[in-house]
């Protein structure tokens, strides 16, 4: 039940690797699912969602989208389809969410920027070299901007990844080739522990997404344990309601069979400047 995480680099021909190696081993590509099931939640167009993770948003898009609702339910979506198994997750942070899970590789494919200019080029049957330049640049920009921000992390950092792969000295074949080289090596065949951790994860996820989601939890920020189907809840929140509805929400999120309620009230010092009587 393989699953591959890739990223996203533009004119990279990591999109032809995705391809070709879903279609080799018989597995889902996946492509603009996110996308519709997070603007669903979300309660947006996907073209904004759409928009905003590839940087292409203005500032009306950037100002008016929850960029915390936006990471919480994409990590929900990319936990869920790994859970799923036989699946090719391209982009959408994939191959940072699931690199904790041992059976699960993180692959880059890229390109030096001139490379992925002639293969754009080809591509959009252009010869407009500056402006694709421009349009690789901004892309890239933003996969450094969303990166950052939502795991502190630096794209491109080959630290990040089990294997990177340069198309402009590999080709797409070679690079299949390679992957499931990867695949078949002990090191990334799937055991009891590394299931249980991705199914930890995507509890986890779940909860998270589920608070997010209720009325009375959606600006609670808390910490998440998962072991099986029990969750820890740990953290401070306003007051005893806050307490109770985050426990209550997470109850009910199918998969759980018991919450541990670890949260704690805010001191009521913290309610008032130091100056204000009470």
């Amino acid at each position: 039940m393989p699953v591959i995480a890739m990223n996203q680099e533009m004119g990279s021909l990591g999109k032809d690797v995705a391809a070709a190696l879903a279609a080799d081993l018989g597995l889902s590509l996946v492509r603009h699912e996110v996308v519709v099931h997070v603007a669903d939640k979300m309660h947006v167009k996907k073209s904004l969602v759409r928009r905003v993770m590839e940087g292409k948003g203005g500032i009306v898009d950037r100002m008016t989208t929850d960029t915390a609702s936006l990471a919480i339910y994409t990590a929900e979506e990319v936990y869920e389809l790994a859970a799923k198994g036989n699946m090719v997750i391209r982009g959408w942070g994939a191959t940072y969410l699931l690199r904790a899970i041992p059976h699960i590789p993180s692959i880059r494919v890229c390109a030096p920027i001139e490379s992925r200019v002639r293969n754009l080029m080809q591509k959009l049957e252009t010869d407009d070299q500056d402006l694709l330049r421009e349009e690789i640049q901004r892309s890239d920009a933003a996969h450094i901007a969303n990166m950052q921000h939502r795991f502190g992390v630096t794209w491109g950092d080959p630290m990040l990844y089990d294997l990177v792969l340069n198309t402009e000295r590999i080709s797409i074949t070679s690079c299949v080739e390679q992957i499931k080289a990867l695949l078949a090596r002990p090191e990334f065949q799937e055991t009891p522990a590394s299931h249980a951790r991705l199914a930890n994860l995507a509890l986890q996820a779940h909860i998270k997404a589920a608070l997010k989601a209720g009325p009375d939890t959606a600006d609670i920020s808390i910490t998440i344990d998962v072991d099986g189907s029990n969750a820890v809840l740990r953290g401070i929140v306003f007051d005893e309601s806050e307490k109770a509805a985050a426990e209550r929400v997470a109850k009910k999120v199918p998969g759980v069979a018991s919450v541990e309620n670890g949260l704690r009230l805010m001191a009521k010092s913290r309610l008032f400047t130091s100056d204000e009587k009470y």
